[in-house]
C-alpha cells in the first residue's frame, strides 16, 4: 500500500485531487493521448536499470509500470492520495509514497535514476523538486525528464488547419500558471493545469542542483501542426556536484 508522508496541499496537488478519476480514465485508454506517440523517444534517453530508479510524481501510474517491465526497480511518489491509489492497484510490484516533491523522504543518495515524466511543471516548487532529486541521487546519477515544451506552453495555433500560424500573444519569459478549459473527447473529459517555464527556468535550475545536461530531445509529432514545432521537451543529466 501506498505510504503517507503528507504535506499541506497548494495549487497544484488541489487540481489532480480533483480530476484523479478523470485523468486515469484518460491517461489508460491505449493510443489514446500523446503518452503513446512521444513516450518512446523518452524511453531511449534513460539508462539501463541500475540500484534504484525513483519517479517523482508518477500519477496514475502508467510511467512507473512502463519502467518496471524494462527491469527497474521502481519507487514512485506523488502528491495525490487517490492516484497513488490507483497506481499501487495497477502495479502491485514497485513501492508507492505520497509527498511533497520538494521534501522527499528518502535518505540522501539513495537512487541511481530519478525521473520525471510531465510532472515538473505540475509541481508548484519546482526548483525545490530538482533540488531534492539531487540530494536522493548518488554522485554520477542520472536525471531523466519531460516536459511540455516552452514553446507551446507560449502561445497558441491560431486554429487546427496544418497551416496554423502559432502566436505568442502574451510572453515567453518568467513561470506563469495555467489552466486549460476542460477537454472531452471519445466519452472522457479532462481539465489540464500547470506551470510553465521557458527553457531557462528548467536549465537554471538543473544548474543550481548541480546537474549537467548531456542529452536534450524534441521529439516532432506526426500531426501536421506538431512537425513545425515541438510539444515536448526531454532531456538527460547527471549529477556533478
Amino acid at each position: 500500500m501506498p505510504r503517507d508522508t503528507e504535506l499541506g496541499l497548494t495549487m497544484s496537488r488541489e487540481h489532480w485531487v480533483r480530476h484523479a478519476r478523470n485523468w486515469a480514465a484518460w491517461a489508460r485508454k491505449p493510443d489514446f493521448d500523446a503518452y503513446w506517440e512521444y513516450s518512446p523517444s523518452f524511453f531511449d534517453l534513460v539508462p539501463a536499470p541500475g540500484l534504484r530508479t525513483l519517479e517523482v510524481g508518477c500519477g496514475e501510474g502508467r510511467v512507473a509500470r512502463d519502467l518496471i517491465k524494462r527491469g527497474h526497480r521502481v519507487t514512485a511518489v506523488d502528491a495525490t492520495a487517490e492516484l497513488l491509489r490507483l497506481a499501487d492497484e495497477a502495479d502491485g510490484v514497485g513501492a508507492y509514497a505520497r509527498c511533497d516533491a520538494a521534501a522527499l523522504p528518502f535518505a540522501t543518495g539513495s537512487f541511481d535514476l530519478v525521473v520525471f515524466y510531465n510532472s515538473l511543471m505540475d509541481i508548484d516548487d519546482m526548483d525545490g523538486a530538482v533540488r531534492e532529486a539531487a540530494r536522493v541521487l548518488m554522485p554520477g546519477a542520472k536525471m531523466c525528464a519531460c516536459v511540455t515544451h516552452p514553446i507551446p506552453d507560449a502561445g497558441r495555433f491560431e486554429s487546427h488547419e496544418p497551416s496554423a500560424p502559432f502566436v505568442v500573444h502574451d510572453t515567453y519569459l518568467g513561470p506563469r500558471r495555467w489552466v486549460e478549459i476542460p477537454v472531452e473527447r471519445d466519452g472522457l473529459q479532462m481539465e489540464f493545469a500547470g506551470w510553465a517555464y521557458p527553457l531557462e527556468g528548467y536549465f537554471r535550475a538543473l544548474e543550481n542542483a548541480g546537474f549537467a545536461v548531456e542529452a536534450v530531445r524534441e521529439p516532432q509529432g506526426t500531426e501536421d501542426r506538431w512537425r513545425r514545432i515541438p510539444l515536448f521537451l526531454m532531456w538527460r543529466a547527471v549529477k556533478i556536484r
